[in-house]
């Protein structure tokens, strides 16, 4: 390793952030654990975002600050940090959440002691714009399991995809795909690295996420669908939008006909198919599937009637026009 080479490359890509990214920034920057390099990638942003960052660049060397020259959706600018940097260890952070001074040299320190753990998060809680507490975020999955269709089962349960904001290790990083332009690429993402190696959770509240009406696309759902029994089944009240999802992670989505769920189950299999499983964790997998479906057959076909929609409005359009 080159000897500066940071240890950690944290990846903080934002848009418009100016009312909190100086909170976060701070936040990183007041860790104990010190050998990390900071990049920012600005996806556009039209308020005062970039005159806070190249401020904290003339402050701190650590910090490296990009611009897009046009807003190309969450999940390209995810992915563009991470590309930038050069860690053995990566971490993303949102550019409103904070984070207890110990949490990365905490998230360190497991990775470097147990090598079967290839990400490591904490417990954690909701805060409000004012960095005041709202309530914990108690969903807990079993990630830690030695099997992998079990880290499978307890990635497809119902949950805010937190331990993204973990500490991971790059190596494990670059072994799957990119996040993708589609809805709950975020979950597909974690369940991908769930099945090449075990997760992590640190039991004390070090992460503070923060939930407030400036957010760009709201990750909180009803409060029921966070908070509920993980067996509870998805009513349609509560599901998220993920044609709107999809979007938010690509920008080129906009007006294109989408199958959101199909693709959502679609990548669910093509993570299994990428991940060379026996025939008895592929049929576990596959049971784990079905149980999650069963009931909620309902969203595939809205998708199917969602085209048929866009397709007649369309088409009716072309014979107005003609």
């Amino acid at each position: 390793m080159n000897k500066n080479q940071p240890r950690l490359s944290i990846g903080l890509p934002v848009y418009n952030g100016e009312k909190f990214i100086k909170e976060t920034i701070d936040s990183l920057l007041s860790q104990t654990f010190e050998d990390f390099e900071l990049i920012i990638s600005d996806n556009a942003s039209t308020d005062n975002t970039e005159e806070i960052c190249r401020a904290y660049v003339d402050q701190d060397k650590r910090i490296s600050y990009y611009r897009n020259e046009k807003n190309l959706g969450c999940a390209i600018n995810f992915n563009r940090v991470f590309e930038l940097s050069s860690g053995e260890y990566f971490k993303w952070a949102a550019y409103d959440d904070l984070y207890a001074p110990d949490f990365i040299m905490k998230c360190v320190e497991v990775l470097d002691q147990d090598s079967s753990f290839i990400l490591c998060h904490s417990y954690a809680y909701f805060i409000d714009e004012y960095g005041e507490f709202i309530r914990n975020y108690d969903v807990h999955l079993k990630t830690d399991s030695l099997k992998r269709h079990e880290r499978f089962h307890e990635l497809l349960h119902k949950h805010l995809c937190y331990q993204i904001f973990g500490v991971i290790r790059t190596s494990a990083l670059k072994m799957v795909p990119p996040l993708g332009g589609y809805g709950h690429t975020d979950g597909i993402f974690l369940l991908r690295l769930g099945l090449l190696g075990r997760f992590y959770e640190i039991p004390e509240y070090l992460f503070f996420a923060r939930k407030h009406p400036q957010q760009s696309m709201s990750m909180f759902v009803d409060d029921y669908l966070l908070f509920a029994n993980k067996d509870q089944k998805y009513s349609l009240s509560m599901m998220p939008d993920y044609y709107a999802y999809s979007v938010w992670f690509d920008s080129s989505n906009e007006g294109k006909i989408m199958l959101p769920h199909w693709r959502i189950f679609w990548e669910h299999l093509l993570s299994m198919w990428q991940s060379s499983l026996s025939l008895y964790e592929y049929i576990y997998c596959f049971r784990s599937m079905y149980q999650q479906l069963r009931g909620n057959e309902y969203f595939l076909l809205q998708d199917l009637l969602r085209v048929l929609q866009t397709l007649w409005q369309r088409w009716r359009k072309v014979l107005i026009e003609s």
